[in-house]
């Protein structure tokens, strides 16, 4: 059994490594994230407060799904990326792309470019879709093979998270429904990383 000490001494322990960890990037001028959303809240809040009181709590609410999103699909980008370098060098995209999801993101990269905004980001891989996704795993699947379940497994999970995201990007409200498929979906990807069973 644990002495009841250890564990407060360790907690302890990781709170003052967390404040020097906290000093040391603000040496840096590294913003903390409650110092971001000072900064947001400073600059907008004057307009910010003129939104009605339940969209500010819908968007509030639905933060937290955009963030999960946000991470997972970019997740999903880095394996691939990952995978596709390690397997076919720097140039994989020009030569291991489908078709229709290279002609997809040049069109997305030129509706930036012709808008006059800073583009998002300078890999293509950026401008894809989860759909777009299961689609260069699907023709390159020898290359995931050995660490993805299956393929049918993976067209299935993103295929679901393609169709949720539409809601999440485009600043809709997930239904109760939605965010139980959501929270399944993540943990089917999950399961879907676990490789092949036996």
């Amino acid at each position: 059994m644990t002495n009841p000490y250890t564990v407060e001494l360790f907690l302890l322990k990781c709170a003052v490594i967390e404040t020097g960890l906290r000093s040391s990037l603000a040496e840096f001028g590294e913003p903390s994230a409650a110092e971001e959303s000072t900064f947001l809240d400073d600059k907008l809040s004057q307009y910010i407060k003129q939104f009605d009181l339940a969209n500010r709590r819908d968007a509030a609410k639905m933060a937290r799904y955009y963030e999960i999103f946000y991470m997972l699909e970019n997740d999903i980008r880095r394996l691939i990326v990952e995978t596709m370098e390690a397997a076919h060098g720097n140039d994989w995209w020009s030569t291991h792309v489908p078709p229709g999801a290279k002609d997809e993101v040049k069109k997305n990269r030129n509706r930036e470019a012709q808008a006059a905004v800073t583009l998002r980001s300078e890999n293509e891989i950026d401008y894809t879709t989860f759909g777009q996704l299961s689609d260069i795993i699907r023709e390159n699947w020898d290359d995931f093979a050995g660490m993805l379940s299956n393929q049918s497994a993976v067209a299935r999970v993103l295929s679901g998270l393609n169709m949720l995201r539409g809601t999440i990007a485009h600043c809709g409200i997930l239904a109760e429904d939605e965010v139980d498929r959501l929270k399944l979906a993540i943990r089917d990807w999950f399961r879907v990383l676990e490789g092949p069973k036996a």
